[in-house]
């Protein structure tokens, strides 16, 4: 009789304390970005979740897992269902007259993974048999010269081709395309066609060195040139030119700056005219060579930069011609999208909306994802890439891992699907045989909608082993939900 009186008296202090956070939730979701798209009920219940996520309900989970009862740990896509089912629980267990919501049905219940499975369905179409995750694979140049790598690719299983705007041009982009379809009919599959343009990626240009097989090391000094031929002297050893001239006028003496990918962190020493020198801080093991055509990251200085070029706007003509999805670099506001859209029109394309997929990439993006997705939602089907490169050169390699979880969880939250992207198998791509880490990198990608891989020579290798991967993860978890088939190994 005891044990019974504590429980029902600890579920009617914890009915309290949910339906006030339960008010709390609705109110400042009235108040929140999503507030204006009522009638979008995947943006409600991201409202919803993002005015969960300011409150801190640690110590409140812990007392309602001691009741037997939901710790709501995985109520992304449905936040009032699962916060109005753990309420109609609890009112049954303290006895309560007080006015509780209904139980949701179960329909209500999984609505939300409902809506996720059909903005899944539109953007990259038809689920692959035995796996509910797509495989995206980047087509390399070689890829315009035959049908046989794209063929091989498809046999695989690769779902979503991914053409990258910044390489090769028109021509080879059509016959990608042309070799993709071929190959998707000959394999009796729908597979998408993403082309991802450029916008204002910054790259070296030319480089220089003193010595020619000389490796960059902490303590030296490198000189970025906004025109002309890169130029060294005794002082400086290391010199290149960049894509954007204007980077070199907008940095600031102590501005930070990351090389391919985070290879290398370097500091602004110092400025001159058409000129700025950096002081390398930090570089991997064995140095890092100086070469053109890698990326420069710059995450304290405002650049102030359309995420549309001049260049993006001549290639969205063939985009539009060829393309089921558009990846949309360095976008970071909802007027961005806005942008997007009006060049859209203006070339054209008015009957066969594009998908889009917002690649996330730069912290001003981050800091207005909910917007982002309130907005892209309008206008068809919509998702995000989790662009690890560049993001974790913005952020840090140290806030990597906690942002692309919290990036998971906002998109199920908004049924929106998300590209796990970015070094994925990149050893087994590269050499033909995975690393232990990367392979459980590979298995937690399951949890995205789709897995992005890169070029390389052993890709038709990797994407084989990653379709059989996918589909024995499928078996154990959705989303963040572990799910409990017979376990066959004890």
């Amino acid at each position: 009789m005891r044990d019974k009186t504590d429980a029902s008296t600890r579920a009617a202090e914890i009915h309290a304390e949910m339906m006030a956070l339960r008010q709390a939730i609705l109110t400042e979701a009235a108040q929140s970005v999503t507030a204006g798209q009522t009638d979008d009920l995947a943006i409600a219940n991201l409202g919803h979740y993002l005015a969960l996520r300011r409150h801190d309900i640690r110590s409140l989970q812990r007392r309602l897992m001691a009741l037997g009862l939901s710790s709501m740990g995985r109520l992304e896509g449905r936040v009032l269902p699962t916060i109005d089912a753990v309420l109609s629980a609890l009112s049954c267990l303290a006895k309560t007259t007080e006015k509780t919501p209904a139980m949701p049905l179960e329909a209500d219940f999984f609505a939300g993974e409902a809506r996720l499975e059909a903005e899944s369905l539109a953007l990259f179409g038809a689920t692959p048999a035995g796996r509910r995750t797509r495989i995206m694979v980047t087509l390399p140049s070689q890829a315009a010269d035959g049908p046989d790598l794209t063929l091989d690719l498809a046999r695989a299983g690769m779902d979503v081709a991914r053409i990258n705007c910044a390489h090769d041009g028109p021509e080879a982009w059509r016959a990608m395309t042309a070799f993709v379809r071929d190959a998707a009919a000959i394999v009796g599959r729908d597979i998408k066609v993403l082309m991802d343009i450029a916008g204002p990626k910054i790259r070296t240009g030319a480089v220089a060195s003193v010595e020619k097989k000389a490796r960059l090391q902490a303590g030296d000094r490198v000189r970025l040139v906004a025109s002309g031929a890169p130029r060294v002297d005794e002082r400086i050893s290391f010199s290149a030119a960049v894509s954007l001239p204007e980077m070199v006028t907008r940095l600031s003496v102590g501005d930070r700056l990351r090389y391919d990918d985070g290879k290398l962190e370097a500091v602004v020493e110092s400025l001159a005219e058409g000129e700025a020198v950096i002081l390398i801080r930090r570089t991997k093991s064995g140095g890092t060579k100086l070469k053109p055509e890698k990326g420069i990251n710059l995450p304290d200085t405002a650049l102030g930069l359309s995420p549309l070029t001049a260049k993006d706007e001549t290639d969205l003509v063939t985009v539009i011609e060829c393309a089921d999805l558009i990846g949309y670099s360095f976008v970071s506001r909802p007027e961005d999208i806005d942008l997007l859209d009006t060049v859209l029109a203006r070339h054209g394309l008015q009957d066969r909306p594009l998908g889009l997929i917002a690649k996330i990439e730069q912290p001003l993006a981050l800091t207005n994802l909910p917007e982002l997705m309130a907005r892209a939602r309008r206008r068809g089907p919509f998702g995000v890439m989790i662009a690890r490169g560049d993001l974790a050169a913005e952020i840090g390699f140290e806030r990597l891992a906690e942002m692309q979880e919290e990036i998971l969880w906002i998109c199920e939250a908004a049924s929106v699907p998300c590209i796990w992207a970015t070094q994925v198998l990149e050893d087994m791509v590269k050499e033909g045989i995975p690393t232990r880490g990367e392979m459980t990198d590979a298995a937690m990608a399951a949890r995205a909608e789709c897995v992005m891989l890169n070029k390389g020579p052993a890709v038709v290798e990797a994407v084989s082993l990653l379709d059989r991967l996918m589909g024995r993860m499928n078996d154990h978890m959705f989303k963040k939900t572990p799910t409990l088939r017979a376990l066959k190994s004890w």
